[in-house]
């Protein structure tokens, strides 16, 4: 099978929520990818200043839900949230008591402490950012925000933002991004650079905000872990990301 650009998830894909690290088998098979001239991408909601080092190369990354993508050496795509509409959501978080991070090209924040983040941080295996004020906040290029609401609050929200999207992965909370993101968008920016041709792709995942890119790719995995809704988006259902996952599918799929 030709298949010869993969693109990975973090979060529940690539890592697991209980490990934080890269399974053996997973280290394995990228070493098998390397060596047949495979090239390796993430395709992640985290901004760059929270992707933890990694003991796997890779040639790409789409971050913030396609927001900002790049190599190693090249900026290839940025997306900001119109600031107009970055302000009216700060402003509205302050407000309202509604904790949201921001995640900026070149720094990260958080309005106000909640318990809840402790468990999203804790989840992610990431060092928390210094409480910004409102006026700190305010006027910056974000290219994603993490909204702590419950999903029934979306729609509101969404009124409030046209022109965004909230890509849910968590009952707890949602990103927010441009309109015109997506990991899918992020896809095709590293596609048009390496020249690569979508049938020639495959994309793993679990969460809400990986559907697009499932859907976009040649061949779109969905773990065992994701929810039913992601993988009715799938071409091939692997094993969970506690059991070699990625491994399996890529055995099964005839790449490795």
């Amino acid at each position: 099978m030709n298949r010869k650009f993969i693109f990975f998830d973090i979060d529940g894909t690539l890592q697991s929520f209980k490990t934080h690290r890269l399974s053996s088998g997973t280290i394995e098979a990228f070493d098998q990818l390397h060596a047949k001239g495979i090239k390796t991408f993430i395709s992640t909601g985290r901004p760059r200043q929270i992707i933890a080092p990694m003991p796997v190369k890779f040639d790409g990354y789409i971050t913030m839900n396609g927001g900002y993508v790049y190599t190693e050496d090249k900026l290839l795509h940025s997306n900001p949230i119109p600031m107009e509409l970055s302000n009216r959501w700060i402003r509205h978080a302050f407000e309202k008591g509604i904790t949201t991070f921001s995640f900026m090209p070149d720094d990260i924040c958080i309005n106000r402490q909640d318990p809840v983040i402790d468990k999203l941080r804790a989840q992610l295996d990431f060092e928390m950012p210094r409480v910004w004020t409102l006026d700190e906040m305010l006027d910056k290029t974000v290219c994603q925000f993490i909204v702590l609401q419950p999903e029934s609050m979306d729609k509101e929200l969404l009124e409030m933002l046209p022109g965004c999207r909230l890509p849910r992965w968590h009952p707890a909370f949602s990103d927010l991004i441009s309109g015109d993101s997506s990991k899918a968008v992020g896809m095709q920016k590293i596609m048009d650079y390496f020249n690569i041709r979508q049938e020639e792709t495959i994309a793993f995942g679990d969460g809400g905000n990986d559907i697009e890119m499932l859907d976009f790719a040649g061949i779109g995995v969905a773990m065992g872990n994701a929810d039913d809704s992601v993988k009715s988006h799938a071409d091939y259902i692997t094993t969970d990301v506690d059991h070699e996952g990625i491994q399996h599918a890529l055995i099964n799929l005839g790449i490795i």
